[in-house]
């Protein structure tokens, strides 16, 4: 991958070489299929997907593939299905000899739908109450 910021998520897989941009158009239809109501887009200069907020990333780099699902990776009930990756700051990284396997990336991606619906319905009752306290007083 070369360092210039792609404009789109087509032109960024564009510029990746294989075998790392085919494993990255399999992450892509599964988070697609996994959530069919997300947004896509580029973040922080790499593809992203967005649904109440941002559901995940993924990137290419020079010896590996990185999913950015955040903190759900310190999950434990992802625990044994990461096992064997490497794991660091919400990133997992795969290679072509270690590919992340199809159904964890469903499992992660609809436990991150999950905690995003569930950040957005706490937000909102967050703010309901800080509405009935103002006008209730």
């Amino acid at each position: 991958m070369d360092n210039n910021v792609a404009a789109d998520v087509e032109a960024y897989l564009a510029g990746i070489e294989e075998p790392f941009r085919g494993m990255l158009e399999r992450i892509r239809a599964i988070v697609r299929s996994a959530a069919p109501d997300a947004v896509e887009a580029m973040a922080y200069g790499i593809p992203t997907f967005r649904l109440d907020g941002n559901l995940v990333h993924y990137a290419a780099f020079k010896k590996h593939c990185s999913f950015f699902p955040g903190a759900i990776v310190l999950d434990e009930s992802l625990k044994e299905d990461l096992a064997g990756f490497k794991i660091a700051k919400g990133t997992i990284q795969f290679t072509p000899d270690n590919p992340l396997p199809d159904e964890l990336v469903r499992k992660i991606v609809a436990l991150r739908v999950i905690e995003n619906r569930n950040a957005v319905a706490a937000r909102k009752s967050k703010k309901a109450a800080r509405s009935t306290n103002v006008t209730g007083s």
